[in-house]
């Protein structure tokens, strides 16, 4: 049976980097090395390091939008043998860097577990959550509630003064103190946990 590529996709605070921490813990429990990939553009707990809203953290090796990440994989692998690549934010990922990893799986026989939102501030599907929830071979929702207690589906970008915020670049990296995680319903009103 052939490598997989599985998305867990969902909106902010569902515990994505917490899940897959754990992931590569258990290969690693088992003997199994990993490789831990996160977009160089996030940098909030530092460059090179996946961390939890819980505390948990490892470093991961760095990947910029123009590199070819089957070559990156190939690489890491020749050296130590893999058994899975688990890839943190993946909604930043190319639409040619979803095609890699792909490639990482059917060619190199490589498991690959990618994280990421599924849409951004305006509702509209990030490059790589799109490809990915194209070519996944499995796609796991991970769930977190909006604050009326629905299932959260939506980001919400708000102001300093907890304003919703509508216009500007679809990438801007924070925390929950730029997107609150909502319902459908409170996306389109516009709330967040007021």
């Amino acid at each position: 049976m052939g490598a997989k590529v599985y998305f867990y996709y969902s909106a902010m605070n569902a515990g994505k980097s917490t899940i897959l921490l754990q992931s590569s813990y258990n290969y690693q429990e088992r003997g199994m090395q990993t490789m831990l990939l996160c977009p160089v553009i996030d940098t909030r707990a530092g460059a090179g390091v996946i961390q939890s809203r819980i505390g948990l953290s490892a470093d991961a090796v760095t990947f910029e939008r123009a590199q070819d990440l089957l070559e990156l994989v190939r690489g890491e692998h020749g050296r130590r043998k893999l058994a899975c690549v688990l890839v943190d934010e993946a909604q930043f990922l190319t639409k040619a860097q979803v095609y890699q990893l792909t490639e990482v799986a059917d060619e190199l026989g490589i498991p690959v577990l990618a994280y990421g939102i599924r849409t951004d501030f305006q509702g509209n599907l990030f490059e790589g959550s799109e490809r990915l929830l194209a070519w996944a071979d499995k796609l796991v929702e991970l769930k977190t509630i909006c604050h009326c207690g629905r299932k959260a589906t939506m980001v919400l970008r708000v102001d300093a003064g907890g304003k919703p915020v509508r216009e500007g670049a679809q990438i801007e990296i924070g925390g929950n103190d730029r997107y609150v995680s909502v319902c459908r319903r409170h996306f389109k009103e516009g709330k967040g946990a007021s």
